[in-house]
């Protein structure tokens, strides 16, 4: 397998890794409040993310940023717990705001996870010359696996809320007080002090 094909599906399985359950947490959180015909508000809302992932594993690898990772793991289900609650918040399903503050959260907590795998990432880089292509390797990887996980949170509300009728408010509220729930014990778990 080439550089490229090995760094993208470092990036997918990174993502998609059950293991890694707080990054799927985070995209679910992110896009429990849309349904399939908001494709293009959660195309930008993921892609914003990955923004955010890409620049500081961009600065980790290039060493232009220094960090605790104790302080990014107890981060990362911060944002998980934050992004839940502001699943609360939304009462109405119009999302006529062209961005919504949904994306800065996708955008800031893109930049607190991206720390998060770095130095996993570094030491598989080492010294190698060609890092910019194996890091958009890697970040494409993530997107598709992004983008996996959006589509299976998305089939599962259409199955509940459109299949089964299930109240949309009620759905979002119940599924976000589960990640609030599993992601705040990960946070006590990981507190850095």
């Amino acid at each position: 397998m080439n550089d490229f094909g090995l760094y993208f599906s470092i990036g997918y399985h990174h993502i998609a890794d059950l293991r890694g359950i707080d990054h799927i947490l985070f995209v679910m959180a992110l896009c429990l409040r849309y349904q399939f015909s908001d494709w293009r508000k959660i195309l930008v809302l993921v892609t914003a993310f990955t923004i955010g992932h890409s620049i500081t594993l961009a600065l980790s690898v290039f060493n232009l940023v220094q960090y605790s990772v104790k302080w990014i793991e107890f981060l990362i289900p911060v944002t998980i717990v934050i992004t839940a609650i502001s699943n609360v918040f939304v009462k109405k399903f119009a999302f006529k705001s062209r961005f919504p503050l949904i994306y800065f959260f996708a955008l800031f907590f893109g930049l607190v996870h991206g720390l998060g795998f770095s130095s996993y990432l570094k030491s598989l880089l080492g010294s190698d010359q060609n890092v910019v292509m194996q890091l958009l390797a890697f970040n494409l990887g993530l997107e598709a696996g992004q983008l996996l996980i959006v589509t299976g949170v998305l089939l599962i509300s259409f199955i509940f809320v459109s299949i089964l009728k299930l109240n949309r408010r009620e759905y979002l509220l119940y599924l976000s007080g589960g990640i609030f729930a599993v992601a705040l014990q990960m946070a006590i778990e990981r507190i850095p002090f």
